[in-house]
């Protein structure tokens, strides 16, 4: 991807980081009879995408089915640090630089050869002409892009352009074939964190206007998608939210802690505001309703649903769900509003009800797409910001098999999330806290690598030599072979490095959940083995016997 200013980079970390700075609780999704079978494996990275081809055949090796892509305003959009707008046609993909869209259309070609989805985040910040005004200290510099006050407006135009682009019919100047469609959408990032949208709230924090600028933003983008029949049977979602929310202790008459211009709205709070229902999922009304652009009398709420047709009728509302950076069920604290993985239940919950005020029975299918943890090495062994310390790779592996078969479980939840491929390098500046990758800045696989490979789990590991215990698992590249004609695929559960059982894997996304007995204790693995010849892999997998992560049982 295309270079940055670094003052960029560092807010986008700055936002990364602020997902992960509190520690919320909540009971976990209860257990359900039908699973996500089919939930889709997205993968993030950033840096790495400067040379698509060779990273996302490494992301198609790892059985990655999906790569997000962040499209930022501001870095395609001309003459980004003037107030003035420049004299262009902003919904034409052919008004802004060819050099800008470069990347994008790279990856966009590779993405297709390689029988990637691509979804398309696309958000701020804002250009300055785009902007309601200068952001208040201490991001007033012309190097910081945000999205203060943005104009949905313009915001709509820049993105009918990219929707114009991607729309599988579009033919760059200069180039002979058109660009692969895409088919998969975001629309904004982060919009109850006040460095992507700001302010998050006035008056004290009593006034929320980053719902009622979101609210906006969400329409235009919806337009300009609707805009062309290629795209009008999109995946498209709305939320990508941060977790948490931070700010000073609230006081009385104020709903929630202060996000004031640049913190962070407790995402259910924004759901609520989004919807314009109160606490008690009552319909504001009167000033405190027109405070935040919602209808103010019956008449206008019975048009709200009709004139917020995304609210009601996107493909799925997507989550930042960090665990700050503990096992999936465990949060720090008992917050109600908040979204980590924990809380996916509540997240549920208040998508239904805020559905059904307005006569909505619509159910939203939960996207997890930016999730990870971070490790030490190589952070240090500094205390994390999280509260404690950061975890060892291993602790990671495991976490992210944990979590992966959690969410299996839940049939709402469309998709398992990897955020990054590889950890940034130390030169990244505050970018390079954030060491989530499952490879060290120097390409060098992490214990987490193996895990997001082959995932395993097993919900108990101590059990009588005579019990049928659970094993899941997913040889996660084994669908892409067997769709290149390699045939059937099977993954092999080992114990002590001897296979004891082999599972046929027929899913569309590999996964399997058997149960089977132990005759004794010892280590747990899986291995699967690469064919021998492919063109969309590298030349170091083919051929190649790999293995999950390994761990201990105890049979008794």
């Amino acid at each position: 991807m295309r270079s940055f200013p670094i003052t960029l980079i560092q807010r986008r970390r700055a936002a990364l980081l602020g997902a992960v700075l509190a520690m919320a609780g909540a009971a976990w999704l209860p257990a359900t009879a039908s699973a996500s079978h089919s939930q889709i494996a997205i993968i993030q990275d950033g840096g790495d995408l400067t040379n698509a081809a060779a990273t996302l055949q490494q992301f198609r090796a790892l059985g990655a089915t999906a790569i997000r892509v962040v499209v930022p305003w501001a870095t395609i959009a001309p003459n980004p640090y003037s107030t003035k707008k420049p004299n262009f046609n902003a919904t034409d993909p052919n008004a802004y630089s060819a050099s800008a869209w470069g990347p994008y259309d790279a990856i966009v070609r590779q993405a297709h050869v390689d029988g990637l989805t691509v979804d398309l985040t696309v958000t701020g910040g804002a250009p300055r002409w785009a902007e309601g005004g200068a952001p208040p200290q201490p991001l007033d510099t012309p190097a910081v892009f945000v999205a203060w006050e943005p104009s949905a407006a313009a915001y709509g135009q820049f993105f009918r352009a990219v929707a114009e682009r991607y729309d599988g019919s579009f033919t760059p100047k200069g180039q002979s074939t058109p660009l692969p469609a895409v088919h998969f959408w975001a629309i904004f990032n982060e919009p109850n964190f006040g460095l992507d949208l700001g302010p998050q709230a006035t008056h004290n924090s009593e006034v929320a206007t980053g719902p009622m600028m979101f609210r906006s933003l969400l329409n235009a983008g919806w337009s300009a998608l609707h805009a062309f029949p290629s795209h009008s049977h999109d995946t498209i979602l709305w939320g990508e939210f941060a977790a948490r929310g931070q700010g000073a202790p609230a006081t009385l008459g104020v709903p929630q802690t202060h996000p004031g211009n640049y913190a962070q709205t407790k995402p259910l709070i924004f759901i609520r505001e989004l919807f314009c229902v109160n606490s008690f999922y009552q319909p504001l009304t009167g000033s405190a309703a027109a405070a935040i652009g919602c209808p103010t009398s019956s008449a206008a709420a019975r048009r709200f649903r009709s004139q917020n047709p995304a609210l009601f009728t996107a493909s799925g509302v997507s989550d930042h769900p960090y665990p700050g950076n503990q096992n999936p069920l465990v949060d720090g604290t008992t917050d109600p509003n908040f979204a980590a993985f924990a809380d996916l239940g509540n997240l549920e919950a208040v998508l239904d009800r805020v559905n059904r005020v307005y006569g909505s029975g619509k159910r939203y299918s939960i996207y997890n797409d930016e999730y990870g943890y971070i490790t030490d090495p190589p952070s240090g062994g500094q205390v994390a910001i999280t509260g404690g310390h950061y975890v060892s790779p291993a602790t990671a592996a495991y976490y992210i098999n944990w979590a992966e078969y959690l969410s299996w479980r839940q049939p709402r939840i469309a998709s398992t999330m990897q955020y990054l491929l590889e950890d940034p390098p130390p030169t990244a500046g505050p970018y390079s806290g954030f060491a989530s990758g499952l490879e060290f800045s120097n390409g060098k696989p992490k214990a987490d690598y193996a895990a997001y490979r082959l995932p395993l789990y097993m919900p108990v590991t101590s059990f009588s030599h005579t019990s049928s215990v659970e094993v899941w698992g997913d040889a996660r590249p084994a669908p892409f072979m067997a769709t290149d004609g390699d045939g059937p695929q099977s993954v092999a559960v080992q114990l002590n490095g001897k296979t004891i059982q082999t599972v046929t894997v027929t899913g569309s996304r590999g996964y399997f959940d058997v149960h089977m007995k132990f005759p004794r204790s010892g280590t747990v693995r899986l291995a699967w083995t690469y064919p021998k010849s492919d063109p969309l892999l590298p030349i170091g997998d083919l051929g190649q016997t790999v293995y999950s992560r390994s761990f201990s049982i105890q049979v008794h």
